[in-house]
C-alpha cells in the first residue's frame, strides 16, 4: 500500500502541513507526524508531493523530502518540482528520496528518460534498467 501525502511549508519554515483535496485543503496535521502514522498503520511506501513545488519545475523540496525520509523506515517517493536532471540528483542526494516522480520533464519534452538515467548514474545514484 502506498500512501500519498500532499504537504506545504508552514510560513516558509522547515515545518510542513499535510493537505487534503489535491493539496487545496489544510488538515492542521504535521506532515511528518502523519507520515509516521501512515507507516505505523501499515503503509509500505509514501508518495510525497510538495504542493509548493508541484508543477513549477523549480526542483523538489529536498528539506521536506529529507524530513519525511529520515523519520520513516519505508521508502519515500518524491513528487512535485522536478524540472531538470539536477533536480533529481538533488532529491536523491540531499532529500534522501528512494524514488522520484517525473512527469512534466517528459510531458513537455524537456529531457528524455535515457538522459535522466545517465545523469543519475553519473552522480552515483543507482537506476533500474540503465540505458
Amino acid at each position: 500500500m502506498i500512501v500519498a501525502i500532499d504537504a506545504r511549508r508552514i510560513n516558509g519554515e522547515a515545518r510542513f502541513e499535510a493537505y487534503a483535496s489535491g493539496g487545496r485543503k489544510p488538515t492542521g496535521r504535521d506532515a511528518v507526524a502523519w507520515a509516521r502514522e501512515a507507516e505505523q498503520c501499515g503503509a509500505g511506501e509514501i508518495l510525497l508531493t510538495s504542493m509548493d513545488r508541484d508543477g513549477t519545475g523549480a526542483g523538489f523540496d529536498c528539506d521536506l523530502t529529507r524530513a519525511i525520509a529520515e523519520a520513516l523506515h519505508i521508502p519515500v517517493i518524491a513528487s512535485g518540482g522536478g524540472g531538470d536532471t539536477q533536480s533529481f540528483v538533488n532529491v536523491f542526494q540531499r532529500g534522501r528520496a528512494d524514488a522520484a516522480l517525473a512527469a512534466s520533464i517528459f510531458h513537455f519534452g524537456l529531457h528524455s528518460l535515457a538522459i535522466l538515467k545517465q545523469e543519475l548514474q553519473g552522480a552515483g545514484i543507482p537506476v533500474r534498467w540503465p540505458c
